[in-house]
């Protein structure tokens, strides 16, 4: 009789880690130095703890090996969904492999993986739209449609490691492409092409340096600036800390994306033009609910299945969709919706 009992007890036991594990998810996020990703991670961890399961989240501090071992020490610890935004797309090759070796699924979280059939599904927000807000509020801003022209613009782009930058970047310039062909906008620089303009890693200081080289090279008398084409907010406060020097006339239309505090701050002190806001809560619940559906065995929802190829399957995808915020409306967008607090803005 001691001995079924002990059976009995070591299967309630298996069984009791098993449950564990399905209900056991890593979240891999690519670094605390900039702002969104801190708040991703803390959306997609809340999110999850609510929805009952237990998280692993993890930063690796722009660091590709330490996010290689992260995943592949989650992947170790029992999860059975992992959702990584990746430092670099091509870069968790191994993780990947190990992770479908065990069976555990993985969700491209914001930033697709690339080159590997491993990838279960993909959640962003529609990227190539993000750019396509972007260069239609400059379009808009410009009158472009009336305006003789011509109008100055140079552009920074995003980190070439990076899937989405070059989504963004061709965006915003399959909007205004026309009008640059047309001779309305003119890039004085002549650097135009994303490999020219891009940003690794996303970082402000390399912005701001090769902003800092632009201005010195192109506007050093002053000449007319009216755009600055940027993909993102830590890039936009790059170009923003630079012309804080620049001698010209009146301040050029800024872009951004992400709605960072210290490029709202400058929204609001009207440096920086507009910056497209993706609410991190929405992808965050999404992303919850496909684990749901994941670790259920039911369907996972998703809204594009043609789009995003990684070099070898075309992944799944949910696509959320973005809205710009301006000085005009970001009150409406950003406090009373409670994604900041008035505080947080002065």
């Amino acid at each position: 009789m001691k001995k079924i009992l002990a059976l009995v007890l070591a299967l309630v036991m298996c069984i009791g880690c098993a449950s564990a594990f399905a209900d056991k998810v890593g979240v891999s996020m690519p670094t605390k130095d900039l702002q969104r990703w801190v708040q991703d991670g803390e959306n997609m961890e809340k999110e999850l703890k609510d929805a009952g399961f237990e998280v692993e989240l993890q930063y690796a501090s722009n660091d590709v090996p330490t996010q290689l071992n992260q995943v592949e020490t989650m992947i170790d610890n029992g999860c059975n969904v992992i959702v990584i935004s990746a430092i670099e797309g091509s870069s968790l090759g191994t993780a990947l492999a190990k992770a479908k070796e065990k069976g555990v699924k993985v969700i491209a979280y914001d930033r697709l993986l690339m080159d590997s059939d491993a990838v279960d599904y993909y959640a962003t927000f529609d990227n190539y739209m993000v750019g396509t807000v972007q260069g239609t509020y400059v379009k808009e801003q410009l009158d472009l449609d009336n305006a003789a022209g011509p109008f100055y613009m140079e552009i920074t782009a995003g980190d070439p490691g990076d899937n989405n930058a070059r989504y963004f970047y061709q965006g915003a310039i399959d909007v205004l492409k026309p009008y640059m062909d047309a001779g309305k906008i003119v890039v004085r620089s002549g650097q135009i092409e994303f490999d020219q303009v891009a940003t690794p890693t996303w970082k402000t200081d390399v912005a701001q340096k090769r902003a800092d080289d632009i201005l010195t090279g192109y506007y050093a008398n002053g000449e007319q600036l009216d755009v600055w084409l940027c993909s993102n907010d830590s890039t936009a406060l790059g170009v923003t800390n630079a012309l804080d020097n620049y001698t010209g006339e009146g301040w050029p239309i800024i872009t951004g994306q992400d709605c960072d505090i210290a490029n709202t701050k400058n929204m609001i002190a009207g440096k920086q033009a507009m910056s497209v806001f993706k609410d991190t809560r929405t992808l965050a619940a999404q992303v919850v609910k496909m684990i749901k559906q994941i670790l259920a065995g039911e369907e996972v929802e998703v809204n594009d299945t043609e789009t995003y190829n990684n070099n070898v399957i075309t992944v799944p995808s949910y696509l959320c969709a973005p809205v710009f915020a301006d000085a005009n409306n970001y009150k409406e967008l950003l406090v009373d919706s409670g994604y900041y607090t008035e505080d947080q803005l002065k």
